[in-house]
């Protein structure tokens, strides 16, 4: 079975951890702003262009000559409308998606550095569907 899975929760909730548990082809915005020595340089003008390169890069997974049975994107996914082309893609390829909420509750570091301002105001507008 091909399965898509979205992990969603604020910065420091351990999405990425929890990708590499899972296992599978990952891929995150955050992919993006990573330099050839793989430091991390982010760069807020170029989020929307990260934001499309992640899409982008779950289409070339799906899309390969080789079955990838499993894909995992970790974003934060704030909004539910942000998950949509995901979602699209999966159903364009044949594959069931999981939306998983990761929460900190393990005492996990915010690594990007993301400002407490900008935490609460991603954490204000969370969407949940239940």
């Amino acid at each position: 079975m091909k399965e898509l899975f979205l992990l969603r929760g604020l910065p420091g909730s351990g999405k990425s951890t929890l990708t590499n548990s899972i296992g599978g082809s990952w891929v995150e915005a955050d992919h993006f702003f990573l330099n050839e020595k793989g430091e991390y340089t982010f760069d807020s003008s170029k989020l929307k262009d990260a934001h499309k390169w992640c899409q982008d890069s779950v289409e070339k997974i799906m899309n390969w000559d080789v079955m990838v049975n499993r894909i995992l994107v970790s974003n934060t996914f704030t909004q539910e409308w942000e998950m949509q082309p995901y979602f699209d893609l999966a159903e364009k390829y044949g594959y069931r998606v999981y939306s998983l909420i990761v929460e900190n509750r393990h005492g996990g570091v915010n690594e990007h550095g993301v400002p407490e301002e900008k935490l609460i105001q991603m954490k204000n507008r969370f969407q949940v569907k239940l």
